[in-house]
């Protein structure tokens, strides 16, 4: 398995998983997750999963400050429907990273480690997320704004080409070039910018799903 050499030097996120300590999966629940396993999940590397993935990392840092976020311990409210444009693909990023889950999650065990229904969606919330804590009701609210980080120039004629099966090997291979140099730039350029992801902690009222 070959991806682009910049995907190895994207932050990664170590978690705790009670269940997977439970269960025995992972030494003391302890797990890492780096940007090549949201491509694993969605199968393909684009803004929208990069811009997840950071998200997701940077949210369960901020609502766990000085300790190691614990996968399973929280929601994930979502602004849009989930049939609405990249919702979808941005709430199965936010499930890798948190553990929480839809309507289809993990039911749990004995009333313990349950990860269904942790996420709602079309709720009233000023930005496109946000990440509670179960046990403190602390939250996050978080956002990305990509036309910060835009495509070059020639991207759109290539992807048109490659659509209409007009573009040669070179072209397609320029545009594959580009279409990850962007994403390049999202995760290691933009990761800690305030302009492009948007982080605030929520006024006292709750999300309405």
């Amino acid at each position: 398995m070959q991806f682009p050499d910049f995907f190895r030097l994207v932050p990664r996120l170590r978690v705790r998983d009670p269940l997977a300590e439970f269960l025995g999966a992972a030494e003391g629940g302890v797990l890492e997750y780096g940007y090549e396993d949201a491509v694993r999940l969605a199968g393909h590397s684009c803004p929208t999963v990069a811009s997840a993935f950071v998200m997701a990392c940077r949210a369960m840092a901020l609502l766990y400050p000085g300790e190691m976020p614990e996968r399973g311990g929280v929601r994930v409210d979502f602004a849009e429907p989930l049939e609405h444009g990249v919702t979808g693909v941005i709430a199965s990023v936010l499930t890798l990273v948190t553990g929480a889950a839809q309507q289809g999650g993990f039911k749990g065990i004995g009333g313990h480690f349950v990860r269904r229904d942790l996420q709602a969606f079309h709720s009233h919330l000023p930005l496109t997320l946000r990440v509670t804590r179960l046990d403190s009701g602390a939250a996050i609210d978080a956002a990305a704004d990509l036309s910060r980080v835009p495509a070059a120039q020639e991207m759109s004629g290539l992807l048109q080409g490659c659509i209409r099966g007009e573009a040669d090997d070179v072209q397609r291979r320029q545009f594959a070039t580009l279409w990850q140099q962007r994403v390049q730039r999202i995760l290691l350029e933009h990761w800690d910018d305030d302009t492009v992801f948007h982080f605030r902690v929520p006024a006292t009222d709750t999300a309405n799903p």
